[in-house]
């Protein structure tokens, strides 16, 4: 039974809910209007990214594109993906990535764009030398023996030279 003058739960839910949205269309009336300088900004931030999209792929970025594909391969492998359309995938993303972002260009391979082919091929080629150092299990048994084979036929990387001693 209800007492005159108290209200069902339903009242009370509904007229909490009036008093809240009168309280919310003022702060929601002026929220368009300090968020548009927000928005805006990528249109002033703009032309200094266009100028820094086309400098070429420095050994650093290579070197973080490359641990992205091979994390990538690595997780569509434990995924069930079929190693051939994951590396593939991995490849072509970091190809695109190069090609946009770069214009094409590598520092280390040199000053000339390399063709979308020629940046899909490296790409493929640094997913799997990567995924084979991440996650070696989740590469096929034949694929690891070629990845090995061709890392002992390359020259050794050249070590920095040892600093001397110095005295004291």
């Amino acid at each position: 039974m209800q007492q005159h003058g108290t209200h069902s739960e339903p009242d009370l839910v509904i007229s909490l809910l009036r008093r809240l949205s009168a309280g919310l269309v003022a702060p929601l009336l002026v929220l368009p209007f300090l968020a548009l300088p927000i928005l805006a900004l990528p249109l002033f931030l703009a032309p200094s990214a266009a100028l820094a999209e086309n400098a070429p792929a420095t050994e650093a970025e290579m070197n973080l594109y490359t641990r992205i594909a091979a994390v990538n391969v690595c997780i569509a492998r434990g995924a069930g993906v079929d190693f051939e359309k994951a590396v593939g995938i991995a490849g072509e993303t970091i190809a695109q990535l190069i090609q946009g972002q770069h214009g094409g260009v590598i520092t280390q391979v040199g000053p000339k764009p390399l063709s979308i082919d020629d940046l899909r091929k490296g790409a493929i080629n640094s997913a799997v030398l990567g995924a084979s150092e991440i996650c070696p299990k989740e590469v096929p048994a034949d694929v690891m023996a070629k990845v090995q084979a061709a890392l002992k036929a390359s020259p050794a990387p050249k070590a920095p030279p040892a600093k001397a001693p110095t005295s004291k």
